[in-house]
């Protein structure tokens, strides 16, 4: 009998499935020691160690003392690619206007599989209270966000059958104690390329027309700009549209 030898740790596959591991095992933490990461990626501890120091090296990775964190480098790219990215860019004027009308913080996020990707946060003072950031993940049923995409996504259920009814999300101090969130969809009727949201304190927020009113007329403007560039966010899994796509009016009028 033959037994296949392991994959050579040198391969530029491995080694890439190596950082891959290292740089996952960062998900929800800031900082982490290599006792932390060698449990979090099963790596032996001294390919752990080389990897984590040639990482250092280039900047993806910074070390204070025992510990690791983040490098520059992933943050500059990790910005770069949200700038890049057309939705962002043809998005960012108005969730900008939508920030200073309404002065609650603002989303504007994608569907990656059952996760919410945040593209945008704008907030002022109020930025630093939600703990949500560009980049950052969370679980898309958990938020009025990901209600809203998962809703236009084909999920099942009677809260995602009102949403698609009434073509709006709300989410009432799921993610944060004092805390909702009204969140639209941006796309043709039926569908949705990315959604948009404010989020406030319940003291100042209603769920009512007046305060979803902008969110609607904000997703409209986004859509309307998205759809005369024929723009799919770099995120979001293409989908087809109707056959009359040109001639529909957008999600929200």
């Amino acid at each position: 009998m033959t037994i296949q030898a392991e994959a050579d740790p040198t391969t530029p596959s491995a080694v890439l499935d190596r950082v891959n591991l290292v740089l996952d095992a960062f998900n929800g933490v800031s900082r982490l020691t290599l006792a932390q990461i060698v449990r979090r990626t099963g790596l032996p501890r001294s390919s752990a160690h080389r990897m984590l120091e040639r990482l250092v090296s280039m900047r993806w990775l910074h070390r204070e003392g025992r510990d690791y964190t983040l490098g520059l480098r992933l943050m500059e790219l990790g910005s770069l690619a949200v700038h890049q990215d057309r939705l962002h860019a043809t998005a960012l004027p108005h969730l900008q206007e939508l920030q200073r009308v309404t002065g609650f913080v603002v989303h504007l996020a994608v569907l990656e599989g059952d996760d919410l990707v945040y593209l945008e946060k704008l907030g002022g003072r109020l930025a630093t209270v939600v703990p949500t950031r560009i980049g950052g993940r969370r679980p898309a049923p958990s938020t009025a966000l990901g209600k809203a995409l998962l809703a236009y996504d084909g999920t099942p259920g009677p809260s995602y059958d009102h949403i698609r009814e009434h073509g709006i999300a709300f989410e009432k101090e799921e993610s944060l104690p004092g805390f909702g969130c009204i969140a639209v969809p941006i796309g043709l009727i039926g569908s949705a390329v990315a959604a948009v949201s404010v989020c406030g304190p319940l003291s100042h927020l209603r769920f009512d027309h007046k305060f979803a009113t902008p969110v609607r007329l904000t997703a409209t403007a986004i859509w309307r700009a998205l759809d005369r560039n024929h723009v799919t966010p770099t995120l979001q899994r293409r989908r087809p549209l109707h056959s009359t796509a040109s001639a529909q009016e957008p999600q929200y009028a």
